[in-house]
């Protein structure tokens, strides 16, 4: 059994907000991904141009980098702006960067592994629903949505489980997560590797959970598929 000398609160807490700080990065990382391949199948050269703009560049700048620049960056941008306002100092929190830069890059991702299932599904199913007179955004919704789900899911969630490691990165702007909470409690009892590996063994726990939550949502979108094939 690991001593962690009274610090197993703390590592809890901050395993509850690396899971809240993963969340909600999911959240706008599939929202910005989503609306990334729309843009970069779109038949605009300005949309196109857009979302091939974004996706290049946050999949080319380094994640902790990013944390950096908007964490940063932000203070500067939301002080100029509040001034115009007659207000003061204005400060990102580092929960709100985090979440902020991390469902940037996810969402960059996202919008290839979404535009890639997007070209799977043949046009002919736009086509159809037009010529039965519904709207492109019911059609969307309701025939192509679906199955862009079910074919992005496994690359999706390839890309969380590599965000959910990522999280470690927002420790650098003092959000108190596992990463934080372990270094703390090192610089107080003189044990890295205790601590370390304890976080270590936090990342594996959370990362076999949301394998065996992926593969239950893959055979759960699989399903009408799989007896259609039977």
């Amino acid at each position: 059994m690991i001593d962690l000398h009274g610090f197993g609160p703390q590592l809890l807490l901050g395993t509850w907000m690396t899971l809240k700080l993963a969340f909600a990065s999911l959240i706008l990382g599939l929202s910005l991904g989503l609306f990334g391949a729309i843009l970069k199948s779109s038949r605009n050269r300005l949309f196109f141009w857009l979302g091939d703009v974004y996706s290049t560049i946050f999949r080319g700048v380094p994640e902790l980098v990013v944390v950096l620049l908007i964490y940063f960056g932000s203070t500067g941008v939301l002080t100029t702006i509040s001034g115009w306002f007659g207000g003061g100092f204005v400060e990102l929190n580092p929960f709100a960067a985090g979440t902020l830069a991390l469902g940037i890059c996810f969402g960059a991702y996202a919008t290839e592994v979404f535009r890639g299932a997007l070209l799977t599904i043949p046009r002919g199913q736009y086509e159809a629903g037009l010529a039965l007179g519904l709207s492109r955004p019911y059609i969307f919704r309701r025939l192509i949505l679906p199955q862009l789900w079910r074919i992005a899911l496994p690359g999706l969630g390839n890309l969380f489980m590599v965000m959910m490691k990522d999280t470690a990165l927002v420790s650098v702007i003092g959000l108190e997560e596992i990463m934080r909470k372990a270094s703390v409690a090192t610089s107080v009892t003189k044990a890295p590797f205790t601590f370390y590996l304890a976080a270590a063994c936090i990342y594996l726990g959370i990362t076999i959970v949301a394998m065996i939550t992926l593969q239950f949502l893959e055979r759960r979108a699989n399903r009408g598929i799989r007896r259609a094939h039977a």
